[in-house]
């Protein structure tokens, strides 16, 4: 360090260098925090012990696939209950292929499984829900299942037969199937919804004091167990004021 005196009139003025004795302060740099990796949770998977447990878990999606597809909830509710085994086959618990879709040209994961032939190669997804989309898509981008979405979307009957005319399905029994299928689970009521129609084609009873499940099948001449399916009862537990489908009109 050096003191330079500058003398002017009448004033001393002091310069102080300090440029020599600079010196660096050394940053501390700071520690920056591993992130910790997060797991991707892995999707929930529901048991499914019946088929009315698969209705009742999957219809929510049927309907949201209607309405930005056009293919009745119907039709996917059955073609997922006859091709998955309501949930418990093979393809949908290895594999969450819920509609029997081959690969084609699928570049995602696969599963080989006996069908038509030994070790066919079909579709693997992560989820079930990614099973009724790509269904969906299936439909809508090929070109042999196109005069499908000219028919009326509450038409399961014709849905069901073309189809089997599309080549989905080598069953000659498969357009049958579905629409048993949709016939004995009223699966047509979530298309119902979906259009917001009335159930007209349905005869309402109001449970009275004294009505068991029982004296209602006898009086209507319907079995319990339809019964139960039409109205998705948990139990044979019915109340007093409860509106509930004895059969169609």
């Amino acid at each position: 360090m050096f003191v330079c005196f500058l003398q002017s009139c009448g004033s001393k003025r002091v310069i102080y260098n300090y440029e020599d004795d600079r010196k660096e302060i050394p940053v501390k740099k700071k520690k920056t925090k591993k992130k910790k990796k997060v797991k991707d949770k892995k999707p929930i998977i529901p048991v499914i012990r019946t088929t009315e447990d698969y209705i009742a878990y999957y219809s929510e999606i049927a309907m949201d696939e209607m309405k930005q597809y056009k293919i009745p909830a119907s039709i996917t509710l059955a073609q997922g209950i006859l091709e998955s085994g309501s949930g418990k086959g093979r393809l949908a618990v290895k594999a969450n292929n819920h509609f029997g879709i081959k690969c084609h040209d699928w570049n995602g994961p696969k599963i080989y499984h006996d069908d038509d032939r030994k070790q066919e190669c079909f579709r693997k997804y992560s989820s079930p829900e990614f099973s009724f989309r790509d269904h969906s898509i299936f439909l809508k981008s090929r070109d042999r299942y196109s005069d499908l979405f000219k028919l009326k979307k509450d038409d399961y009957k014709s849905w069901a037969k073309g189809l089997k005319k599309a080549g989905y399905a080598t069953d000659k029994k498969y357009p049958q199937k579905l629409i048993d299928l949709i016939d004995r689970y009223k699966l047509y009521r979530f298309d119902n919804i979906v259009l917001k129609k009335k159930k007209s084609k349905e005869k309402i009873y109001k449970v009275k004091k004294g009505d068991t499940l029982y004296s209602i099948s006898k009086k209507f001449n319907i079995s319990i167990d339809d019964l139960i399916n039409y109205n998705n009862l948990d139990s044979e537990g019915i109340t007093i004021g409860e509106q509930i489908i004895v059969g169609d009109k």
